[in-house]
């Protein structure tokens, strides 16, 4: 990704910029489905010489126009940032959603940023895309809108995942909700992560014998999966090891303080202050309290080997 536009930077595109082609939306997630949109901007870019660029949002729109249904998300902060700049985007321009561009309808947005401001030649939107006051403005809208404007649209079909049904971040939100992490995977086309910096802990792993590391909670609006122990995979800065992390309380020391407390295999580097990605790989069991220390460590012994044959099979 070549370059982070700013709704609010006077000086917009370089210069040099003639046109783009051009997508919007929330992207949360950034799914199979918002990959393949992505694939045919760039297949659309190096076809007509233009630059690509992803039009997106912050915060969510629904944050703004309806915040008791805004839904919790899959990616937050940088998370999606990190994504993206996986991709052959040329620019990406985020967008603060206020309510006064919540009033604009489509051919308005269109007119007014698409085209005035991104100087946009061709749009790609995915089949059940909408924006603009109302999400009128739908795919047959935007072709209309492009067959009197001049600019070209190309509507993306969906991906479709292993129940025949189109890879949406709803669905996969539902899937992690469920602790279902694995399906998230399959829709997202990598496991499912949660940032943060690793901060001081209590040490009471070291004394059972299984070294953590704890993880700074990520903002609010981060979805996270129920309470529970889970394989994981754990992007350092020195390195990815494969781990076992506990989602919760402890309740085996009746602490209900809500932690990421995560096991590493196989690694003793200092990481206080580091921020770490932390990859759900599998869940494998609820979190309960045991009788003693001893129950839990023989517990704990048991979901080392459970994580390490989940991240073998992967």
């Amino acid at each position: 990704m070549a370059d982070r536009l700013d709704w609010h930077d006077e000086s917009g595109l370089p210069p040099n910029v003639e046109g783009t082609v051009l997508t919007v939306g929330t992207f949360d997630g950034v799914h199979a489905g918002h990959r393949l949109v992505l694939e045919r901007l760039a297949a659309r870019a190096d076809a007509t010489g233009f630059r690509s660029v992803l039009v997106t949002f912050d915060p969510h729109p629904l944050e703004v126009v309806n915040p008791a249904a805004a839904p919790h998300l899959l990616t937050v902060g940088d998370e999606k940032l990190e994504v993206l700049a996986e991709s052959k985007l040329d620019y990406l321009a985020i967008l603060p959603f206020t309510p006064a561009l919540a009033q604009y309808d489509a051919p308005t947005f269109v007119d007014a940023v698409l085209r005035e401001r991104f100087g946009m030649r061709e749009l790609l939107v995915g089949y059940d895309h909408g924006f603009g006051r109302g999400r009128s403005g739908d795919a047959s809208v935007l072709q209309a809108l492009g067959a009197a404007r001049g600019f070209g649209v190309e509507v993306v079909p969906p991906v479709l995942g292993p129940d025949g049904r189109p890879i949406s971040s709803t669905s996969i939100r539902r899937a992690i909700a469920g602790g279902d992490v694995v399906r998230a995977a399959g829709g997202l086309g990598r496991p499912y992560g949660i940032s943060g910096v690793v901060t001081e802990g209590v040490g009471r792993g070291r004394t059972l014998g299984f070294r953590t590391i704890n993880v700074s909670f990520p903002p609010p609006r981060k979805l996270l999966p129920p309470d529970g122990v889970y394989a994981v995979r754990v992007c350092t800065p020195v390195g990815t090891f494969g781990g076992m992390m506990n989602l919760g309380g402890r309740p085996t020391f009746d602490d209900a303080s809500r932690t990421l407390e995560t096991h590493l295999f196989d690694a003793g580097a200092d990481l206080y202050g580091r921020r770490v990605r932390v990859d759900l790989i599998a869940h494998l069991r609820e979190t309960r309290k045991f009788a003693d220390a001893g129950a839990l460590i023989a517990q704990l012994k048991q979901d080392e080997a459970a994580a390490r044959g989940a991240l073998a099979s992967v």
